[in-house]
């Protein structure tokens, strides 16, 4: 399945309390377990006025579904098309 990065504009996102993740965390996980295994949420980066989410999803439209369900933002939605790290480095 396709990897997507998801941009979500959450102003004070950088100030929210670990209950009012742990509360957010919760409403999303129980969205897609109702919605079935054709969309994953592997982690989220928080910064300042932005949430960054990584998920595997069928496509963009069950990533839009789960936004929606929810009432999550999905300011912006881009498919990964490849993933580098250090270890992409060359070896010569």
């Amino acid at each position: 399945m396709p990897k997507f990065i998801i941009e979500r504009d959450i102003q004070g996102a950088g100030q929210l309390t670990a209950e009012e993740l742990q509360s957010i965390a919760q409403k999303s996980c129980g969205i897609l377990r109702n919605m079935g295994p054709q969309i994953q949420w592997l982690e989220s980066f928080v910064t300042a006025d932005k949430v960054y989410c990584i998920y595997i999803a069928d496509d963009e439209n069950a990533i839009r579904e789960h936004a929606a369900q929810g009432g999550f933002p999905a300011n912006r939605i881009e498919k990964i098309h490849t993933i580098i790290d250090p270890t992409t480095r060359s070896n010569s």
